[in-house]
């Protein structure tokens, strides 16, 4: 059993997976689209991914502003979980994830890399570091 940890934005959607104990999450994929409302292939890949993992639990990034109020991005991460849970039947949770793209982007710039390499892995990363936080937190729950 695995945890699935995405990162939803408009034309993107970051993958991380969690290890058999749930204890660290590790970006495996970006999932790109045309256009934001297409999402028949990056349902199928998660339905792909899902199967491979064996995943029993979705985190969808939850954009909250930083006021904890919820804008248009976080409506949207709204109803992308819902699909999600409808066609998966998996538990789907919303975990807040303000920063998180501000942290992957500071670990990239640490690492050395070019805004167009970012570019590439950024969604990747923040869904690990999404995926972490409640992972972090279920440990957390046990001891």
């Amino acid at each position: 059993m695995r945890i699935m940890g995405l990162d939803y934005g408009s034309v993107t959607v970051g993958v991380a997976i969690s290890d058999p104990l749930l204890l660290t999450a590790q970006g495996i994929e970006v999932i790109r689209r045309k256009q934001e409302n297409k999402l028949r292939r990056t349902l199928a890949r998660i339905d792909e991914l899902i199967k491979e993992y064996e995943i029993s639990k979705i985190v969808v990034g939850y954009p909250k502003h930083m006021n904890n109020t919820i804008g248009e991005r976080a409506k949207k991460s709204e109803e992308f979980a819902d699909i999600l849970r409808k066609r998966t039947s998996l538990d789907v949770i919303l975990w807040d994830e303000r920063l998180t793209t501000v942290a992957a982007n500071q670990v990239l710039t640490e690492g050395g890399l070019e805004y167009k390499e970012k570019d590439l892995v950024i969604d990747k990363i923040a869904a690990g570091l999404i995926l972490q936080g409640y992972l972090d937190k279920l440990y957390n729950e046990r001891i």
